[in-house]
């Protein structure tokens, strides 16, 4: 599937590396797997407070001190509770368990950081606007185990804040490309559609715990997806079914929207009406009744997971925003790949691996791998120049990034 780079041009200031990249394009490839698990997904849960505690310790961090302290609370484990839905309301009867670990500074001079009380708050506002019919207050424990941070890391943290530059707290990589196929953005924008404000003011009763897997053969699409349908919002088998065709024809609107090829939209195909069963919760999300969830285990920072595609294991939600390079270069990655398609014609797909050494400043990593397929008539070399200079204003901006993240511009899953 590769062949033997033959030309790479490196610029030795921040070892950005490009190179052409032979493989067969993910919308030429016979079969291609996309999914993404949505907000209401118990794994997207703990990715959505580990994410919030973190911003929030940031933005209180800057309040109190001027800067943001040494963090990661990229560790939330979400245990499943126990729910009795039925038609036109059911009830929790065992709340879901929600624990927070990670590490932060909670001493400063002798003074003591509520570091607990900001990140129970933020995990019960986020849990607020992103479950709607989740009653924080009855559904849901929350217990902060967070702790103070590893001696090594503060260490590295600290000598940071003496440079312009953050130093990375980690040896780690980061990837993103571009552009999304047509299977990526429709299973995307579906999940988006589903959970966006104007689908719910029209059908409530669709929870926001949706699952969307999506398998292209060749030129068809099969879109399956899993959505909790809230029980007090339908109140017979017959509405259900409504809400279930409501979904089949909005998605099937968007797909054909977005591409010509065959699209088969599946809604809820665990559901057997002989047998009473139907995907119906209290709550909007399958957290109420035994579903659990972690940190790093839903989407990429680019929103999916794709096994098509080079992707990063790392957790980004969470991690600190000022010097931990595995929700940085993640993002970066990303918004270089993503520049790399819109400012420079000719580029099928790009690939970029960013890798990072611990207590190296951050804007010079340890390499900016770019890789560049491009389209039938063009060569690399029509565009290293451009990618290469594009790869390094964001790294020589890198800082940007953080600003970014606390004004909410990016997400992390």
């Amino acid at each position: 599937m590769y062949k033997k780079v033959h030309k790479v041009m490196i610029m030795k200031d921040r070892n950005i590396v490009v190179e052409e990249l032979y493989k067969t394009p993910v919308e030429m490839q016979k079969v291609e797997l996309v999914e993404r698990k949505g907000i209401g997904h118990p794994d997207s849960i703990a990715d959505g407070i580990a994410e919030a505690v973190s911003r929030a310790l940031s933005r209180e961090y800057i309040k109190r001190y001027g800067i943001i302290l040494h963090h990661n609370t990229d560790q939330v484990e979400v245990v499943g509770g126990r729910a009795y839905p039925r038609f036109g309301g059911g009830e929790v009867i065992r709340p879901i368990y929600i624990l927070l670990s990670g590490r932060a500074v909670e001493f400063i001079d002798r003074e003591m950081f509520p570091v607990h009380e900001v990140a129970i708050k933020a995990a019960k506002d986020y849990l607020r606007k992103a479950v709607s019919h989740l009653d924080v207050d009855n559904h849901i424990i929350i217990d902060s185990r967070i702790g103070q941070g590893s001696v090594d890391l503060v260490s590295v943290f600290n000598k940071a804040k003496e440079t312009p530059i953050p130093l990375a707290n980690d040896t780690s990589f980061g990837v993103g490309f571009a552009p999304l196929s047509e299977t990526e953005r429709i299973v995307l924008q579906t999940e988006k559609l589903l959970n966006s404000k104007e689908f719910k003011k029209k059908m409530p009763a669709v929870g926001e715990d949706i699952k969307v897997m999506g398998l292209r053969k060749g030129d068809e699409i099969d879109l399956t997806i899993a959505a909790a349908i809230v029980d007090s919002e339908v109140q017979d088998p017959k509405e259900y079914m409504e809400v279930k065709q409501g979904i089949y024809e909005e998605v099937k609107e968007l797909a054909e929207s977005i591409t010509q090829r065959k699209v088969n939209i599946y809604v809820n195909t665990a559901d057997d009406p002989n047998k009473d069963i139907y995907y119906i919760t209290v709550t909007g999300t399958s957290a109420e009744a035994g579903d659990d969830g972690s940190v790093g285990r839903g989407n990429r920072v680019n929103g999916l997971i794709t096994p098509n595609r080079f992707m990063s294991m790392e957790a980004a939600a969470g991690k600190n925003p000022v010097s931990h390079v595995g929700k940085i270069y993640n993002l970066l990655a990303n918004l270089i790949a993503n520049d790399i398609v819109k400012q420079i014609d000719g580029v099928e797909e790009v690939y970029v691996r960013i890798l990072s050494q611990i207590g190296k400043p951050i804007d010079e990593p340890l390499v900016a791998s770019i890789q560049i397929l491009p389209k039938k008539g063009y060569s690399v070399g029509q565009f290293e120049k451009g990618a290469q200079e594009i790869a390094d204003e964001w790294l020589a901006n890198i800082t940007k990034i953080q600003k970014m993240i606390l004004e909410d511009k990016l997400n992390v899953f």
